[in-house]
C-alpha cells in the first residue's frame, strides 16, 4: 500500500497519481474505476477548476513538487451506503522554508457533516511526518465559514489577511499551524 494512503474513521483517502489526474480531468468511468467508487455528476467540488486539475496534472508528472501530494476524499462509510467520491485536498510547498500549503474543497451535497475536519486532521499529521516539515498554511476568504472552522478545529490560528504580492489570492486570510502546536 502506499504510505500515504490515508484511512480515517469513514473516509478512504487515495493518493493521487498520474493516472487518477488524468482520469479526473478525462474520463470519469474510469476515475471511478481506479477509486472503486461512484463518482457524483456533481463532480468535480469548487476550487478543484480544469486550471488546478492541469496544474496538479504537471506537478505529478515533472515531480516538480517535494511536498505536494493530493488525495481524492472517499467516503468510505458502510452505515451511508456505497463508496462515493465527496471532495479531495492535498499539500504542496510553501515560499517559506519548512512550511507546507494545505487546500481542500468537498463537495457542496457532502459539506458539514465533518469530513473535510477529518481528513484534514489525518492530512496534518502525515505532513507533519514529511521531513522537514515545521509549519502548515492555508488561505481562505473571509466568507467561507465553514473552511475557516474546519482549519480552526484542527488547530490553525488566522495570521492576518493576504496583500498582493504575497503569491496568494488577495482578500484572503492565512491560517498556520506549527508543529508543536497541532492536535493530538
Amino acid at each position: 500500500m502506499n504510505p500515504f494512503h490515508i484511512r480515517t474513521e469513514r473516509l478512504d483517502l487515495i493518493p493521487a497519481t498520474l493516472e487518477i489526474l488524468e482520469g479526473d480531468r478525462d474520463d470519469r468511468q474510469k476515475l471511478a474505476r481506479l477509486l472503486s467508487a461512484a463518482v457524483p455528476g456533481s463532480w468535480p467540488p469548487p476550487l478543484l477548476d480544469e486550471e488546478t486539475l492541469g496544474e496538479f496534472i504537471r506537478m505529478t508528472a515533472e515531480n516538480a513538487d517535494p511536498f505536494f501530494i493530493t488525495w481524492y476524499w472517499v467516503r468510505d462509510d458502510p452505515a451511508e451506503g456505497a463508496r462515493v467520491l465527496i471532495g479531495s485536498g492535498g499539500i504542496a510547498s510553501a515560499p517559506a522554508h519548512g512550511t507546507a500549503l494545505i487546500g481542500y474543497s468537498v463537495l457542496e451535497e457532502f459539506q458539514c457533516r465533518g469530513y473535510a475536519t477529518e481528513a484534514v486532521r489525518h492530512i496534518v499529521a502525515t505532513a507533519f511526518a514529511l521531513p522537514g516539515v515545521r509549519r502548515i498554511m492555508a488561505t481562505t476568504y473571509p466568507d467561507l465559514v465553514g473552511s475557516i472552522r474546519v482549519l480552526e478545529k484542527n488547530g490553525f490560528t488566522c495570521a492576518g489577511k493576504t496583500t498582493a504580492g504575497e503569491g496568494f489570492e488577495e482578500g484572503t486570510n492565512v491560517y498556520v499551524l506549527e508543529k508543536n502546536a497541532a492536535p493530538v
